[in-house]
């Protein structure tokens, strides 16, 4: 078992050396530094399940990481690549959210653009006050040379996700209790104005779903965060 900044390495799963770690932001910070100091442009997938802290930790790592190199670093969040509602349909609306709800390819495309580093790319931001992606909604530029991509399936072993595992320089999954999870879910659900019958059944019966396809059927990442 190694040590790195005062935090416990495990090395296990499978032949691959994986990571497990609980700490503090600023030890992640400070390896994603070093690790893309020789790197014009470093991309990171951060997973997780619904309800994991993604949108969190991708905060408090993009506020330490600047505050060591200024402008240097930017989140892509992947919930801004939603199809509209219009394309998702009436019929499957319920299940919003699913792998199948979300533009793989347009995601595909403007991480491979990032990869390049050519220019600058406008990437789509979700409202969830209006529950629409705003196109556009956030610029990566030439100066972010750490690009941190937040979302559920960025490490699914299932096409068409799958395909994005060439983009990305290091992956990090969070891993969080089913029991934790769903607490967390139902108060999201709550928070959105919905009676607590209707949050207990939207967290069980559409969240827990897909927090079960994450955990089942997501490739063996670098980092696994708990």
């Amino acid at each position: 078992m190694a040590n790195l900044s005062g935090a416990s390495w495990l090395a296990r799963h499978r032949t691959q050396e994986i990571q497990t770690v609980s700490l503090e932001p600023h030890p992640l910070a400070q390896r994603l530094i070093d690790a893309a100091a020789d790197a014009s442009r470093f991309v990171v997938a951060l997973a997780g399940p619904p309800g994991a802290g993604k949108s969190t930790l991708s905060e408090r790592l993009c506020a330490a990481i600047d505050a060591q190199c200024p402008g240097q670093i930017v989140v892509v969040p992947m919930d801004g690549y939603h199809f509209d509602n219009t394309v998702i349909g009436d019929a499957q609306l319920p299940i919003k959210g699913a792998p199948h709800t979300f533009d793989v390819d347009g995601l595909r495309t403007d991480l491979q653009r990032i990869r390049r580093a050519e220019g600058g790319v406008a990437v789509p931001v979700f409202d969830r006050l209006l529950d629409l992606a705003r196109a556009g909604g956030r610029m990566v530029t030439l100066e972010h040379r750490i690009v941190l991509v937040e979302g559920n399936y960025l490490l699914l072993d299932q096409a068409p996700w799958c395909d994005l595992a060439p983009l990305f320089d290091f992956s990090v999954m969070l891993d969080v209790e089913d029991a934790e999870l769903e607490r967390r879910l139902i108060e999201r659900w709550l928070g959105m104005g919905q009676d607590a019958e209707a949050a207990f059944d939207k967290a069980r019966n559409k969240d827990m779903v897909n927090v079960r396809l994450v955990k089942r059927h997501s490739r063996t990442p670098d980092l696994v965060w708990r």
